[in-house]
């Protein structure tokens, strides 16, 4: 029993219509689910992701009008998508920059070649290279030309301030592999630790960086609510029952709809998710028309008219 990979991001915007022009329009991923936070009906949650909405390639927001992240430790720091290759790579400097997008330059971090950049909301996003490795499921209508498109999730970077209770979670509960560890490209000083799963690679990697020094984040616009790791179906319930046999407290199963979900936080209080592949964003929606309608799930389906009522347009 293994989890696969990153099943999907969760993140946080104070201004959904740009989010949604940035997301779909700059970096022309697909809205595939048009919905609301199952907590919280008055906030929108949307989920960008490759052209059948794949379990790996959901990059997601929470629409919530709080005030910017403030950036520190024990939290998510940045979100990796992935392209294929060093000419996409090109493609997306000249891209970005057209859009007046902030970015770096292309470099070469970990043995991989990768952009930094934020969105308008400073959440850190890089492309990294996965030099083509695995499925790859464009969208015929992104602005973005097929064999340049973000092609799923790369690697999730935490910061922590003193890695062993980090790792003893990801180790002895995850079952996660530390695999090699590189210097912080903005503070050397700072390790980074890698961590696979699965088969590793790009889309199966948790990157952990250990900086004792960083004062503490604080969650906002622009940050990361939290990360959920795939585990194929049938060992989702296993997953719950090692999750008390091992004493980590955790949500128990939860129902999304789309995927099962289990939630527990690790010792920084950084939340992790343990997301089912299945069913899918197709279980309620014909996959020729993902996102364009705001859907719900069967419990909410009665308080349609209110719901939809209170949300604003972002087209």
């Amino acid at each position: 029993m293994h989890l696969t990979g990153i099943h999907h991001l969760t993140a946080i915007s104070a201004k959904i219509r740009d989010n949604h022009r940035f997301y779909t329009g700059v970096l022309g991923m697909r809205l595939v689910k048009r919905s609301v936070n199952q907590d919280d009906v008055s906030a929108y949650h949307l989920f960008y992701a490759d052209a059948v909405g794949s379990p790996g390639s959901d990059l997601t927001f929470f629409d919530w009008p709080v005030p910017r992240e403030v950036r520190g430790t024990r939290s998510i720091v940045r979100t990796c998508l992935r392209v294929a290759g060093e000419a996409a790579l090109g493609y997306w400097a000249e891209r970005l920059r057209e859009h007046g997008v902030r970015a770096g330059a292309v470099g070469e971090r970990d043995g991989r070649l990768v952009l930094d950049f934020e969105d308008g909301e400073g959440q850190r996003l890089t492309l990294v290279d996965d030099a083509g490795q695995g499925e790859a499921h464009p969208w015929e209508r992104s602005p973005v030309p097929a064999e340049h498109q973000i092609r799923g999730l790369g690697p999730v970077v935490l910061s922590v301030p003193e890695l062993a209770p980090t790792s003893r979670v990801l180790e002895e509960v995850m079952q996660l592999r530390p695999v090699r560890e590189y210097a912080h490209p903005e503070t050397p000083r700072h390790p980074v630790h890698v961590y696979a799963m699965g088969p590793g690679g790009p889309a199966a990697e948790l990157h952990v960086a250990v900086q004792p020094d960083v004062p503490v984040g604080r969650s906002g616009a622009g940050g990361v609510h939290h990360v959920a790791f795939r585990t194929p179906d049938a060992d989702h319930d296993a997953w719950a029952e090692r999750l008390n046999e091992l004493g980590v407290r955790n949500s128990g199963k939860v129902d999304r709809f789309w995927f099962r979900s289990l939630y527990f936080r690790e010792p920084n209080g950084i939340l992790f998710e343990l997301a089912s592949d299945g069913p899918g964003f197709a279980v309620d929606e014909s996959p020729a028309t993902l996102g364009e309608r705001v859907v719900l799930p069967p419990f909410l389906e009665p308080h349609r008219e209110e719901i939809v009522r209170n949300l604003e347009p972002i087209d």
